[in-house]
This record gives C-alpha cells, sequence and structure tokens, in this order.
C-alpha cells in the first residue's frame, strides 16, 4: 500500500490521452480550457479543469510520475467561454505524460530534452501557442514521443 502523499493544487487545466494525463499551464486567459476542450474534441477525457491537484511520485516508486486529479468542487466541470461551466465526462486522475506550456511564441526547434519540473519530478515540456489550429494534433505528437 503506499504512503499518503500531500497533493498541490496549481493553477492548471489537464486531459488523459490514452490514459496519460497532459497537463496544461498558462496564465489566467491564455487559452488552457480551451485548448482543452479541442483535446477533448479528439478523443481526449477531462481530468480537471482551471485548478488541478497533483500528487507526487511516489516515493517507493510504485508512481514512478506525478498523479493529476481534479478538486473534488471540480470534478467533471469545464469552462466553455461564451457558454459558461459544462458538465463533461472525466477520469479522476492521471499520471502526467507531458506538461504544456501555452506560449504566445514558442521556439520553432526546441532543445530535444526541453522539461519541467512538476512535483518533484522533471517531465518533458512542449511551449505552444493554443490558437493555432494544429495545437491539438502537436500535443498529441508530443505525446506520443514522450511516451516512446
Amino acid at each position: 500500500m503506499n504512503e499518503r502523499r500531500d497533493a498541490d493544487t496549481i493553477h492548471a487545466s489537464c486531459v488523459a490521452i490514452e490514459g496519460w494525463g497532459v497537463l496544461i499551464l498558462g496564465s489566467s486567459g491564455a487559452g488552457k480550457s480551451d485548448l482543452a476542450l479541442r483535446l477533448i474534441d479528439r478523443g481526449a477525457v477531462l481530468v480537471a479543469d482551471d485548478r488541478c491537484r497533483l500528487l507526487p511520485a511516489a516515493p517507493d516508486g510504485s508512481d514512478a510520475r506525478p498523479v493529476a486529479t481534479a478538486p473534488e468542487t471540480l470534478a467533471g466541470l469545464i469552462e466553455v467561454r461564451s457558454i459558461g461551466i459544462v458538465t463533461q465526462p472525466h477520469v479522476t486522475a492521471a499520471p502526467i505524460g507531458l506538461a504544456v506550456v501555452l506560449d504566445e511564441d514558442p521556439p520553432r526547434m526546441p532543445d530535444a530534452d526541453d522539461s519541467i519540473e512538476i512535483a518533484g519530478t522533471r517531465l518533458p515540456r512542449l511551449r505552444l501557442d493554443p490558437r493555432s489550429p494544429s495545437a491539438p494534433i502537436k500535443v498529441e505528437l508530443a505525446l506520443r514521443a514522450a511516451r516512446a
């Protein structure tokens, strides 16, 4: 049995793609929920919107990645601009496989080992302009590459 791990709550959204969490980070109004919604339209499942609880990787190694969950009061809810708060099918938790940092001017050719520390663990990072029509596809490709 895993020992209890303390969770941090951060301002972020998260969806699961094939069981792996994609943590979407950015400032307020940057497009986190919109990107999550476009990924959901392509088959992803909501984990959390606006706030994510992050459990660090287990010290015993049973969970090699931090795990994202939704705060209980926000589970299954996503903000859709111009519509409001919408109920959405969701999963309760997902190990984080990729961190997406929203950036209006991302590098054209990032470093091969671009990463970010999340909940005490280094994770692959994709810096991405969320307004790009291809943004959801880029997220899927980056997650696939990170999992290879």
